[in-house]
């Protein structure tokens, strides 16, 4: 069987294709730029790009199931072309999906959750990768500037979110779930600035944007007024979902999901 994983260059993307290849599957990785990709030689990388469906017609081909970005393009932004991309990978014969929301709904999961497709929601509370963020202010100066210093959140490791998609893509039983991901404990940024400190051996500093602040920083970088909004409401004001410890990687996987030390402990490199 083939599975196709877009956004298979990303921070939970690569972690889905490594987890179907570890399983004894073939992977075929969709990427606007297969030169860049990357991924291990016995992956089938091939070019498309989410927000114009026209290139992807040929990704589908023999594609069993498909793992589904929800935002495309460099801003991030949320994809509108869900029914196109539905419709292309019906015709395909594609039976299986999982779709990884960015924190709200929208066409993708509308056109996936109204189809004939067995699709499964994945919705992780945050990534501990975003954490990577923090590396060059770290390295540079050891002060990390952020908004709310003392929200919690139960983020998750990207590769407990590829474990539970390969596993919801490869085997049945999870057609028309929803799954909260979410790490094994729930900590501040200030909590996860000093678990940084601890494993580096060094002394950082955290620094407390106001939300206005934070609401400028995010604009300069280029982020769309939408994506704004949410990352200053998810940040400064998350439902409880996001800060609630749920067993959910360790029902579907097996085994328990890692913690932020353990994260931590395999990118130390990035922020010494």
């Amino acid at each position: 069987m083939t599975y196709l994983v877009t956004g298979a260059t990303g921070k939970a993307g690569r972690h889905v294709v490594s987890h179907l290849l570890q399983a004894g599957h073939h992977v075929r990785a969709l990427t606007r730029d297969p030169v860049k990709a990357g991924l291990p030689p016995e992956v089938e990388v091939v070019a498309g790009d989410l927000t114009r469906p026209e290139t992807l017609g040929p990704a589908f081909d023999g594609v069993t199931g498909v793992h589904l970005l929800t935002v495309g393009g460099d801003d991030y932004a949320t994809l509108t072309t869900g029914p196109e991309i539905v419709e292309l990978a019906l015709k395909a014969g594609v039976r299986r999906a999982t779709v990884l929301w960015n924190g709200q709904l929208g066409p993708v999961e509308e056109a996936v959750e109204s189809s004939a497709l067995e699709w499964t929601r994945l919705q992780p509370v945050d990534f501990m990768g975003n954490m990577l963020g923090w590396a060059d202010a770290i390295r540079k100066d050891g002060v990390v500037r952020e908004p709310f210093g003392d929200v919690r959140s139960a983020m998750v490791d990207e590769a407990d979110v590829g474990a539970v998609a390969a596993v919801a893509l490869a085997e049945p039983g999870h057609a028309g779930k929803i799954y909260t991901l979410t790490g094994p404990q729930a900590l501040t940024p200030r909590e996860r600035l000093a678990v940084i400190a601890r494993t580096i051996g060094r002394e950082l500093e955290f620094a407390e944007l106001t939300e206005e602040e934070a609401r400028e920083r995010w604009r300069r970088a280029g982020h769309a007024e939408e994506l704004v909004d949410l990352l200053a409401a998810w940040q400064g004001n998350p439902p409880p979902e996001a800060y609630t410890v749920v067993p959910t990687v360790a029902e579907i996987t097996g085994r328990q999901p890692r913690t932020f030390a353990d994260w931590v402990g395999r990118h130390a490199g990035r922020f010494a």
